[in-house]
């Protein structure tokens, strides 16, 4: 893992196994960033939950939990905002087929709904597909916009 902190911005990178461990790793390096950055008590609930989802999907969907792969987490925490970058070795997928979580024959499902509260309790997200797999970035502003 790296660690650097100089002038206004703090970071860390560390590369993940592909278990279910590795979420309360990630959960713990961005709510380190965050909370030092001076987020909210009620933002570092949003980043700690966007990021838990995150890397359960790129360890379990992405990884598919397989110990030759890896999860790669990036944090960038500035004056402004956060900005979390996980990425996988995965197949990859396509974000406009993934059915709607809140379409009434989903509803009942217990699966399904990660990216959606990804994208509700963030401020930005990019999905990319990678040379590698699929990198996803989640920011946060500590204003929201």
């Amino acid at each position: 893992m790296g660690k650097r902190r100089g002038g206004e911005t703090d970071t860390a990178e560390e590369l993940l196994e592909s278990t279910l461990q590795s979420v309360d790793r990630a959960e713990a390096l961005a709510l380190g960033l965050a909370g030092r950055a001076g987020f909210a008590e009620e933002d570092l609930h949003r980043i700690a939950t966007a990021v838990r989802e995150c890397v359960v999907n790129a360890v379990a969907h992405g990884n598919q939990y397989s110990r030759h792969k890896k999860v790669r987490l990036s944090l960038l925490a500035s004056a402004d905002r956060l900005t979390v970058v996980v990425a996988d070795q995965g197949e990859g997928f396509d974000i406009d087929e993934l059915p709607n979580p809140l379409a009434e024959e989903n509803l009942l499902r217990s699966s399904g709904r990660g990216l959606f509260l990804i994208h509700a309790f963030m401020d930005e997200v990019k999905v990319r597909r990678i040379q590698d797999g699929t990198e996803v970035t989640l920011i946060k502003y500590r204003v929201s916009k």
